[in-house]
């Protein structure tokens, strides 16, 4: 007999995703190929290690009741939209930002399985797993090993973390702590990856090496999940326009 889990979010059954592109710029795949290979990968890799089902489909608009993929072309155009970490109707949404994705040569299926991984694992991006120091690391299920990928069907997906890496103890010889099977330990990271630390309340980012720090600090982090688990007003939030405001009449 099967076992269907509840969803993070408290939803029974499998999530129900609606993957909307509205975007102007060309993907490195068809929407329609990305968003079968990535049901794909999810089914056959990441739901046999994390066991939360999810069904994804390609929309114009959502379900009140659904969750959502929001593919854009920049935070700005997300802002301009109205979308933000969760949709009007309280329901977790991710965006994925297509040409300030490929302004820093990424890989927008990469980016997009990262982050629906993590939006399946941690809906609102607030839990945390506390090492043996009290030291706490955000738990992001992609970010550690975010520059290692693996193909399915032609197209590259995000290495993702298990379990175990968030389990501050000692673990049996050849257990897993990420997909492609590249970390020895909890807590470490890949040369491409990086985490998001918590020491007494501060918020910061740790990186794999120099390189990857570099990296980083070149894309634009308006909009991302670990700018949602900074202090209120220290992280870079997806941008509202501001309106004009009314001429007083004389």
């Amino acid at each position: 007999m099967s076992v269907v889990r509840t969803s993070k979010a408290g939803q029974s059954g499998p999530v129900t995703i609606a993957c909307i592109y509205r975007a102007t710029a060309d993907l490195d795949a068809p929407l329609n190929k990305l968003i079968a290979a990535l049901q794909k990968c999810y089914d056959q890799h990441f739901l046999p290690v994390w066991g939360y089902p999810v069904r994804l489909y390609i929309a114009t608009r959502a379900r009140p009741s659904d969750w959502q993929l929001v593919f854009f072309d920049d935070a700005t155009q997300a802002g301009v939209l109205g979308y933000h970490a969760l949709t009007k109707d309280g329901q977790p949404a991710a965006s994925v930002f297509v040409k300030s994705t490929e302004a820093v040569e990424q890989s927008v299926s990469v980016v997009t399985s990262h982050e629906l991984f993590e939006m399946v694992i941690d809906p609102v991006a607030n839990l945390w797993a506390q090492t043996a120091d009290g030291t706490e690391y955000a738990y992001e299920v992609s970010d550690a090993v975010e520059e290692d990928t693996f193909p399915v069907d032609g197209i590259q997906m995000s290495n993702f973390l298990h379990p175990s890496w968030f389990e501050p103890f000692e673990h049996p010889k050849g257990t897993k702590f990420d997909h492609l099977g590249l970390l020895k330990a909890p807590f470490t990271m890949t040369k491409g990856g990086y985490s998001v630390v918590k020491t007494k309340q501060r918020v910061k980012q740790v990186f794999g090496s120099k390189a990857k720090e570099k990296r980083f600090a070149q894309e634009d982090r308006h909009g991302h999940r670990s700018e949602y688990r900074k202090p209120r007003g220290k992280g870079l939030m997806i941008p509202v326009p501001t309106r004009p405001k009314a001429k007083k009449s004389k």
